[in-house]
């Protein structure tokens, strides 16, 4: 009897064991999963109340508009200008070339598309979230960053009947009730209107960022044409301040303020180990984005000094105003290691090289940093004025009556400029070539039109190994980073 109880008892321990170690593996596997699922990354959207019976209106100016958002929101403004979209400037650096530290920004320096925010007020405001800019001389005095009642509500709020217009105002055909009667949390569109038309036209400088993203295929991003994302699905926000920092207008960005992929998605996504091995260098980006400007054309190079002349014009060959252009669809990205900072960023007065182009940014990372991935970048190539007796970058005045875009004349450009940039001009001028990166993060496609080993691999690969400081390709001889 005592060896039946026995039989009985190590039976029913196996029936345990047989019934719990597979619901324990189970329960392992459906909690890694549901760790590893990428919409548990993704925000939840409350519903936007509806404005249409709260606004009443009429409005007579676009801080009529603002007061009466902040007798709901008080904090709203507040919030809004402590962000780089506001201020236009980052917080202030220690970089190694300079004694004192300094901010970067659109407010305060320079790049080789339109060159100067300083200079060409007018246009470049219209993408500032502020109103009441004027042209001054003065920079500092254009406009009051301390008035909350400038803030725009409406450029990231309205949904339908708004656009801004010169000097970050109001369009004047805009209806202001009618616009802030139609607010609900940004869109696509929100966002795109400034972000994809930098620089003077749709994708001119991103090159992964154009109006093909308001409605885009899901072939052409996986994210917002597959599963509908707003771009706050990836630019999270918090108190109106939204991750995902510009390289171009940084020197070192903290990774708190930026938009990872593992946000949302495993850094081992893949099924095949082999593909995940190449995390540990390779960026996600590197592999999904395998072309910019699928659809729409992207600047690739402007060349200023062949402006001026009276020949056959075309958006995308040349303008009297700016000079000969190159873009391109389909462009394959140039590849750099990248840890998320620059190695350094061109700041007003710096000198220019004398060594090959001047670099207005470049990206950090090398081979033997351990934060430093393979990552895909758009350059852009373009020549721009320098003051040939100080040996810097000059910033012409471009729009308004005396400005460059009327008078064709550098010289009276260059004078006018002097005050608002800070820095006096020679009497003396020239062109010199410069290049700029921009990283390549969105146009996601889907997982079977990544690249292909072949694709990096090989003689045909699209990879310069040496230049990312390999001996060779590594399928040759098995090295890794």
């Amino acid at each position: 009897m005592k060896n039946f109880k026995a039989y009985w008892i190590f039976g029913l321990l196996g029936i345990l064991l047989v019934i719990a170690v597979p619901v324990m593996l189970f329960t392992q596997t459906a909690s890694a999963s549901t760790a590893q699922d990428p919409w548990n990354g993704v925000p939840k959207h409350a519903t936007h109340v509806s404005h249409a019976d709260i606004i009443t209106g009429p409005f007579e100016t676009p801080q009529d508009v603002t007061r009466t958002c902040l007798s709901c929101h008080p904090d709203a403004a507040e919030d809004i200008m402590m962000t780089s979209h506001w201020t236009w400037e980052s917080q202030e650096f220690d970089v190694p070339w300079r004694d004192e530290p300094i901010t970067i920004g659109k407010a305060n320096q320079i790049n080789n598309f339109c060159i100067s925010a300083q200079t060409n007020q007018k246009s470049c405001m219209s993408c500032h979230i502020g109103y009441g800019w004027q042209e001054t001389d003065d920079f500092s005095q254009a406009f009051d960053f301390n008035n909350a009642e400038n803030v725009d509500c409406l450029v990231c709020h309205a949904q339908s009947g708004y656009t801004k217009g010169s000097y970050g105002n109001p369009a004047d055909f805009v209806d202001l009730a009618s616009a802030a009667k139609s607010v609900a949390a940004p869109t696509r569109k929100n966002c795109g209107t400034c972000h994809f038309n930098g620089g003077g036209g749709n994708n001119v400088k991103h090159g992964d960022l154009s109006g093909q993203l308001y409605f885009p295929s899901p072939e052409m991003d996986v994210h917002m044409g597959a599963n509908n994302f707003q771009c706050i699905d990836c630019h999270k926000t918090t108190d109106h301040d939204i991750t995902g920092r510009l390289l171009v207008d940084n020197y070192t960005i903290e990774d708190q303020e930026q938009v990872a992929c593992t946000n949302c998605h495993a850094d081992t996504p893949h099924e095949d180990q082999r593909l995940n091995e190449h995390t540990a260098s390779v960026a996600c980006q590197t592999c999904h984005i395998p072309y910019m400007a699928t659809k729409d054309p992207t600047k690739l190079s402007w060349d200023w000094s062949t402006s001026g002349q009276d020949r056959e014009e075309d958006h995308f060959t040349y303008l009297k105003i700016k000079g000969d252009f190159e873009y391109e669809s389909n462009v394959q990205p140039a590849y750099l290691w990248f840890n998320g900072d620059n190695q350094y960023r061109y700041l007003l007065g710096d000198p220019i090289s004398t060594d090959g182009p001047t670099m207005i940014n470049l990206p950090a990372g090398d081979i033997n940093d351990p934060n430093a991935k393979i990552f895909p970048f758009k350059l852009h190539k373009a020549v721009q004025p320098y003051d040939t007796g100080y040996n810097y970058l000059l910033a012409p005045v471009t729009s308004g009556p005396e400005g460059y875009w009327t008078t064709f004349d550098w010289n009276n450009a260059f004078e006018l400029a002097q005050e608002r940039m800070g820095l006096p001009y020679s009497g003396n001028y020239d062109f010199t070539e410069t290049w700029m990166y921009w990283p390549t993060t969105h146009l996601v496609q889907p997982a079977e039109y990544a690249l292909q080993c072949s694709e990096c691999h090989g003689e045909s690969g699209r990879l310069d190994w040496e230049a990312l400081g390999y001996p060779g390709d590594p399928m040759t001889w098995g090295g890794r980073k």
